[in-house]
């Protein structure tokens, strides 16, 4: 890489990891939000739904803002607005204030996707070694976010973590002011863009052509493909918001009192904020990270439909499989493992099937799509496994999760035989 190229690609690895710290932070804030208000499950399942969906519904029109202002500016403001978000959570009351601080954050967080992936595209000449820095980027993002809020609430008030957790966005944001590189440097060599397939790239300048660029996209293959990760964020975004909790109460009658880790610590502060859930969920999103390049790989020798075939299949077991597993521990270590891996090494499958689905004239607009469905729709997993928690019970939503994967399995075996 040149110098240019490394520039770039550190201040994207900045962003997105940043954007799924936060992410990841949110589900380990909810097992103290649960205890501090009076809310139930389906309340605050609601509210978290708010900020995650605003994640995805705001990439498509940030594609179209990258065009017009370029990447630069729209990362920035990115991650600006993600510490701020972040302070407003430490400081607005109620739970109303958790709605608004995380919907702003949803609407900052909303915009890197399409700025970051843009400006690696258009600014990097070696976008294939860059997209790799970038993704492992965001896998640390995802591992960080979980286990420092973990480590913070041991020690300090959550408003106080939640603050602490703030410094970095401000932090990135001064230095991306800073750096210096050429967001088009790359431009007109190799494809551009276009060939690295996850980079947002429109020409439209108008309402109707934002429409007839869509009615492109969506063939009858993109709409399967839509409704495939549709479904998959559903089990995502359903799963992950409220597993550290179930977690919590999986573990307890498994290796009795948390705080007794704490050795001599135990009878002090920091044990009401020491729980071992927290660190389970944040190990299986690092099992994610083996998950991730597996599926990687098998995309350059597999056809992508057939892998998800088989990681759809997989997800339908583990659901079902998760809350037996919970009488035993290692079963429980064991299927824990086993979502992180499955649910994570799907995110580069279904990439590369997006991509053989859609237009490259239109990548950039497909993958928007891609984010709406996964991110926007997606979210709305978080509110319903928060209304199943609140009047049935941990069973009934793993049984509903596991619907969600079924028909995901339906499509992704009709993109089978329709490719057959």
């Amino acid at each position: 890489m040149n110098r240019n190229d490394r520039a770039i690609t550190g201040f994207a690895m900045a962003g997105h990891g940043l954007v799924h710290t936060y992410e990841l932070a949110v589900p380990i804030l909810v097992t103290v939000w649960l205890v501090e208000f009076p809310v139930t499950s389906a309340t605050l399942g609601s509210v978290v739904a708010v900020g995650y969906g605003l994640f995805g519904v705001g990439a498509v029109p940030a594609g179209l803002l990258v065009d017009r202002f370029g990447s630069r500016a729209l990362v920035v403001g990115c991650t600006f607005g993600m510490g701020v978000s972040f302070l407003l959570l430490s400081a607005l009351p109620g739970v109303a204030g958790i709605a608004v601080s995380l919907a702003l954050w949803g609407v900052a967080a909303s915009v890197y996707h399409p700025a970051g992936l843009t400006l690696i595209s258009k600014g990097v000449e070696e976008r294939g070694a860059a997209f790799a820095y970038h993704g492992m980027a965001g896998n640390v993002g995802i591992v960080a976010g979980p286990f420092l809020t973990a480590l913070a609430l041991v020690v300090a008030d959550w408003r106080v973590a939640v603050a602490a957790l703030a410094v970095p966005a401000f932090v990135a944001s001064a230095v991306g002011l800073r750096v210096e590189f050429d967001e088009t440097a790359a431009v007109g060599t190799d494809e551009a863009a276009a060939d690295g397939g996850d980079a947002p790239e429109t020409d439209i300048g108008s309402l109707a052509e934002f429409v007839s660029a869509s009615r492109t996209v969506f063939t009858a293959g993109f709409l399967t493909v839509f409704a495939l990760v549709m479904f998959n964020g559903l089990y995502y975004r359903g799963v992950l918001t409220f597993l550290p909790d179930l977690l919590s109460d999986f573990l307890a009658p498994l290796v009795g009192d948390a705080g007794g880790g704490l050795g001599p610590l135990s009878d002090g502060p920091a044990a009401r904020e020491f729980d071992r859930s927290r660190y389970l969920y944040a190990g299986l999103l690092a099992v994610g990270i083996g998950g991730q390049y597996v599926g990687g790989r098998l995309t350059d020798a597999v056809d992508p439909e057939r892998v998800l075939v088989v990681a759809l299949g997989s997800l339908v077991a583990i659901a079902l499989l998760f809350v037996p597993a919970s009488a035993s521990l290692p079963a429980l270590l064991a299927v824990s493992a086993a979502l992180g891996f499955v649910l994570f090494g799907m995110q580069p499958v279904t990439q590369a099937t997006v991509a053989k689905y859609s237009p490259p004239e239109h990548r950039g607009l497909s993958f928007g799509y891609t984010y709406l469905a996964v991110f926007g729709f997606g979210a709305l997993g978080a509110s319903v496994a928060g209304v199943v928690l609140t009047y049935g019970a941990p069973p009934l939503m793993f049984v509903v999760l596991a619907g969600f994967a079924t028909a995901g399995l339906a499509l992704a075996a009709s993109l089978v035989v329709r490719d057959r």
